[in-house]
């Protein structure tokens, strides 16, 4: 009976740390976080080596900074707010643990309602929400051309919708460009030709801000 009892105890405590091992095994070899980057040309790299785009730029500074996330490229080049949205649902796959949104330049360029850009932004945020995704929603400013009344109804539409879906806020895609000057003619060497899209150099910068904003997204889902 004694020999029986300790012959159990010492499978049971064989199983026990097999399974531990299996567990720990598993852990250690679990995928890095993956974030997904819904954008547009911005995000996608237009005109550039693909190495100098915003999303492996990105992806070397969280290397560098030791935040162990991987991020998706899932930006199209022309894409507006109502693209993003009629790609939200199948771009947060289940492997999807936090969501960049950078959208609303295109839209903006077509002189579209921002009333009509608010509604789509929300409807992608509102599916985050429900896949209880966390967001950073990356803001864009409308240039003073199609008046005050559009231009404050646009900006404005970013930090209001980031406060009512708890979402993540920063200002604008371009703010790492605007830290040393807001003078345009000191950000055409971080533009390309069309003056619309950065360069390598401004990726560079325009990183350095966004950054630190992806670094504090997603630190609580992987510390």
């Amino acid at each position: 009976m004694l020999v029986a009892l300790g012959y159990g105890a010492r499978a049971r405590t064989r199983n026990l740390m097999a399974l531990f091992f299996m567990v720990f095994a598993s852990v250690a070899m679990a995928d890095p976080l993956r974030i997904a980057a819904l954008g547009d040309s911005l995000t996608q790299g237009y005109g550039l080596m693909e190495q100098d785009g915003f999303v492996p730029q990105l992806q070397g500074w969280l290397n560098e900074n030791g935040v162990e996330a991987t991020v998706v490229n899932a930006g199209v080049s022309g894409d507006t707010t109502q693209g993003g949205l009629s790609r939200i649902e199948w771009t947060l796959t289940p492997d999807i643990g936090a969501l960049i949104v950078a959208l609303g330049g295109n839209d903006v360029l077509r002189g579209l309602d921002p009333a009509v850009s608010r509604a789509n932004l929300r409807g992608i945020l509102e599916v985050a929400q429900a896949r209880e995704v966390p967001v950073l929603l990356i803001g864009m400013e409308a240039p003073g051309n199609y008046g005050p009344e559009y231009k404050q109804a646009f900006d404005a539409m970013y930090p209001e919708l980031a406060q009512e879906f708890g979402a993540q806020h920063l200002e604008s895609f371009f703010a790492g460009l605007m830290r040393d000057s807001d003078d345009p003619a000191d950000l055409v060497q971080y533009m390309q030709p069309d003056g619309i899209h950065p360069n390598a150099d401004g990726v560079s910068k325009i990183v350095e801000a966004v950054g630190p904003e992806v670094q504090a997204l997603v630190d609580p889902l992987i510390n």
